[in-house]
């Protein structure tokens, strides 16, 4: 139990949690990052990304979800939530890719953002995909090298780029994964039932609810024994899964419209403006309007080259 409480928690592996992340997308080689740990990436978590590793040729390795352990070989993908417990034991010889992206980016596809979101996360109930086709492993790989490419040089465009070529990626990943048929490979234990109960709790009342008190009466638990299993079965308590999500509502308000901060205060039930300001610096280091310019910049940058691309 206190082995879970204590499991590192990263923005990027070795790099501290980062709660001001939004509308992030980052793609690395397995090398990079695995060759300075000696290939080995001890288990962690990540509260926010979620990832997509590309074993493209050479070993594989061994792999750690949750309590589970397995072998993996080239080519594979590899899916991983946000918030799954993981691993890696690399042989030397590997080459490929990992993509990791906040899950608020897929908010820039459009009506059918939350259905991309749900379905990666339940496809990644088996989380090894196997490539059997060559031409599979080429598109993916074509199609990393190019994300990585348009990160780097940062172009005219590159924001529209980068979040083309994640949708291309996640795309291909989640139709092999569709057409897999049963494989026998690693599969993770089902989520945690009062975990994914108190989550639906929190998505439906949340912009009104924030006390523990509440969800703990809704599950008929007490506060101390709720918090306590939810810390259990996450690392985390049941209060910050309720302020993650408010914060992150905050944040697709304050970036994806024009709305006042005391109107986005008095819509998720802060009981005054300062009430707001003082909780979103608490947990991001900055004021909302802060958070605002800094991410609107780069998002009418997004939709000044989605307008172009369209014209074109």
């Amino acid at each position: 139990m206190s082995c879970v409480m204590s499991l590192p928690l990263f923005h990027l592996y070795g790099d501290p949690p980062d709660e001001q992340a939004f509308d992030f997308i980052h793609i690395e080689t397995i090398a990079s990052r695995s060759s300075i740990h000696d290939w080995t990436i001890d288990i962690h978590r990540h509260s926010n990304l979620f990832q997509i590793l590309v074993i493209e040729r050479g070993g594989g390795g061994e792999m750690r979800f949750e309590v589970a352990t397995a072998t993996f070989a080239a080519p594979t993908a590899i899916l991983i939530p946000a918030g799954v417990v993981h691993g890696f034991s690399f042989q030397p010889s590997t080459e490929g890719w990992v993509l990791s992206f906040t899950e608020d980016v897929i908010e820039m596809f459009g009506n059918w953002s939350c259905a991309v979101t749900t379905r990666l996360n339940a496809l990644a109930i088996e989380p090894v995909v196997r490539m059997t086709d060559i031409e599979q492993v080429n598109r993916l790989s074509t199609l990393c090298a190019g994300l990585q490419e348009e990160l780097l040089l940062s172009r005219e465009g590159f924001r529209l780029a980068t979040h083309g070529y994640l949708a291309l990626i996640a795309t291909e990943v989640e139709r092999l994964a569709a057409a897999r048929g049963p494989s026998g490979a690693l599969t993770l234990k089902p989520a945690d039932p009062i975990v994914d109960k108190l989550r639906e709790l929190i998505e439906k009342y949340f912009r009104s609810e924030r006390l523990l008190d509440f969800y703990a009466a809704k599950l008929a638990m007490t506060p101390d024994r709720l918090n306590d299993h939810v810390k259990r079965a996450t690392g985390i308590t049941a209060g910050h899964l309720i302020r993650q999500r408010v914060l992150t509502e905050a944040k697709r308000r304050l970036v994806f419209s024009d709305r006042p901060i005391h109107e986005i205060a008095h819509e998720l039930a802060f009981a005054d403006p300062s009430h707001f300001v003082r909780s979103f610096r608490k947990y991001t280091g900055i004021t909302p309007q802060v958070f605002r310019e800094k991410r609107k910049d780069g998002l009418i940058l997004f939709q000044r080259d989605n307008i172009k691309q369209r014209k074109t």
